[in-house]
């Protein structure tokens, strides 16, 4: 019996520190992109986007590792080959979670259309975004988008829907 208890203890601590590892909820949610044909990028991602017709979200994380998830309604701007989105956001919990360093996604769902559509979204994008905090890129941002007084984050990465 003691031998059985000590064996239960030894795999409970083995198995705690894999536990406690933080989870990849950005890279390891989809390891196959189902809906890669449909997928969104570039030019035709942000006409897609700009178009206002589909579904908007933004995910980040809040202090105490809980996920959260809004949903917003953006632009996206085009930059010497860059893409940044236009986010006008309140102060809500997703500002506190930018303010405080937390990773953020947006997602941008297109409705279906068209003859032989899909009942449900599978073109669009899942796009990780890195604050513009350089005054100078804010500045030029500013005279190309169409919103004056929001905060702008760079696409640093595209993955489809699913």
């Amino acid at each position: 019996m003691k031998k059985l208890l000590l064996l239960v203890l030894a795999l409970c601590m083995v198995t705690l520190p894999a536990l406690s590892e933080p989870v990849d909820a950005v890279t390891s949610a989809s390891v196959a992109d189902f809906y890669g044909s449909a997928a969104l990028t570039g030019d035709d991602l942000m006409n897609s986007i700009n178009a206002y017709n589909g579904f908007f979200a933004i995910a980040s994380v809040n202090a105490d590792g809980t996920p959260n998830v809004g949903f917003y309604i953006y632009s996206m701007v085009k930059l010497d080959d860059e893409y940044y989105l236009q986010l006008g956001l309140a102060p809500n919990q997703t500002t506190a979670n930018i303010e405080n360093g937390s990773a953020l996604m947006a997602i941008y769902a297109a409705v279906p259309a068209g003859e032989g559509a899909m009942p449900y979204a599978t073109a669009g994008a899942r796009m990780a975004l890195e604050k513009v905090t350089d005054e100078a890129l804010i500045e030029v941002l500013k005279t190309i988008a169409p919103q004056q007084t929001a905060m702008f984050y760079k696409v640093v990465g595209v993955r489809p829907l699913g």
